[in-house]
């Protein structure tokens, strides 16, 4: 390797241990190691503002701000302490009743819309409804996020990597649903067992809190009808263009902005108090990371450790498989793993190609979309629905530390990657 390129890893290296030991906050850490990046030639200004593989994903950027305005909008009509009451009422105040109803709702949510819009959604209600019955709101945050990651990866449309690999494979909407969410669902089950013993402290059940919230009537919670039912027409209109955006022909983020900037222009409200609620340091960590991550694209690391891990197992299609599973579990748990794929797929394309395209070579597109979503629950920097959900967390007063994260989302990325490779063994002997 070059010297730029040993400079590159340890910019990486060193970038990763600062936001993991918070010795400085991550958005200086990654907006710094976004800079170093540029200044010691491992990416440059054409690369990194407008690579569509090795630069800012301008893409992801505008979709966060266009659902951050939506919500900013959103929560002003009071909608969202209407969905806490019904929920903590729904669960009867039982802390794990409530948990399994978040956690399953987020899971259904994310197959069906991008994972950052769904917990744009959840988390503000999640919180809320926290406060109301007196328990502690990481462990429901991080619960969260982890079932978005797993239910994102249940269709085409749930999570960025699968239309990435449904375009780079030609796989359809009906594949993935075919393939992919019998395993997602058998996922959630297990991950919904695994809470049940993970967060089992944050289950305090408060008999006076719960007596005092199924007594509130969510109907009282709302503050202005006129602005729910318009923002309720942009959000329908957003999430109908969201599930169709492969036969409309526009961008997830083109859909965004235009919703949310419209809802903005009907409110009536000061856009400069509803743009004071959008996440600019989360925008800002994601300009960073997709910097320094773009530099590593550019300079060939992340393909380099595709092809490796391909070479290691020969023309061993389970073996290549069980490679995939695991393999993009780790990359994908260090960096984005939207870059990660974009840099892999051409190569597991190449081995279903030169194994004549068979059933049993088709598994390895799915071994690889289950790793590459899976290994997002590992770290907060591991999917973009993390990043957000961090920074709602840190905005609203509540802390999550790196290794606070990680100490769940290993021991869950580890279990879950598991049944996947288990599913996919299974699914390659079935068809051999």
């Amino acid at each position: 390797m070059s010297v730029t390129t040993w400079m590159a890893v340890a910019v990486f290296v060193a970038v990763y241990v600062l936001i993991a030991t918070e010795w400085v906050h991550r958005v200086a850490a990654a907006l710094g190691g976004a800079v170093v990046m540029l200044l010691i030639g491992a990416t440059d200004a054409e690369h990194a503002f407008f690579s569509e593989d090795a630069g800012i994903d301008w893409n992801v950027i505008f979709l966060l701000l266009g659902m951050m305005l939506i919500v900013a909008v959103l929560k002003r009509t009071g909608i969202f302490e209407y969905v806490a009451i019904w929920a903590a009422r729904r669960a009867r105040g039982r802390p794990y009743r409530l948990m399994v109803l978040l956690v399953v709702t987020t899971g259904f949510l994310s197959a069906w819309l991008d994972n950052v819009t769904t917990v744009l959604l959840i988390a503000p209600v999640t919180i809320l409804v926290c406060r109301r019955l007196g328990l502690p709101v990481v462990p429901y945050l991080i619960a969260e996020v982890m079932a978005c990651n797993i239910g994102g990866a249940a269709t085409l449309i749930g999570d960025p990597p699968n239309i990435m690999i449904g375009s780079r494979a030609n796989l359809s909407f009906n594949d993935f649903l075919l393939h992919m969410t019998p395993v997602v669902i058998v996922l959630m089950i297990v991950f919904i067992l695994m809470s049940r013993v993970m967060f089992r402290k944050a289950f305090t059940h408060d008999p006076e809190r719960a007596a005092s919230v199924m007594e509130l009537d969510p109907r009282e919670a709302i503050k202005d009808v006129r602005l729910l039912v318009i923002s309720g027409v942009v959000i329908l209109a957003v999430m109908t263009c969201f599930v169709l955006h492969t036969w409309l022909h526009l961008e997830p983020s083109v859909v965004a902005i235009s919703g949310g900037l419209l809802l903005l222009g009907v409110s009536r409200l000061d856009p400069g108090d509803v743009v004071k609620d959008v996440e600019w340091e989360t925008l800002a960590f994601f300009t960073g990371l997709f910097v320094m991550v773009g530099a590593m694209v550019r300079i060939g690391v992340i393909g380099d450790l595709g092809e490796a891990a391909a070479e290691a197992t020969g023309d061993n299609l389970l073996a290549t498989a069980m490679t995939l599973v695991f393999g993009s579990v780790v990359p994908s748990a260090i960096i984005d793993n939207i870059p990660f794929v974009a840099s892999v797929s051409p190569i597991v394309s190449e081995i279903v190609a030169s194994a004549g395209g068979t059933e049993e070579a088709g598994m390895l597109w799915w071994a690889f979309a289950l790793g590459a979503d899976l290994g997002g629950n590992a770290t907060i920097i591991a999917s973009s629905a993390n990043v957000v959900v961090i920074g709602i967390a840190e905005r609203s007063g509540h802390h999550i530390s790196f290794w606070q994260f990680s100490r769940y989302g290993l021991v869950v990325t580890a279990v879950t990657a598991t049944v996947a490779a288990a599913y996919v063994w299974l699914r390659y002997f079935a068809l051999a």
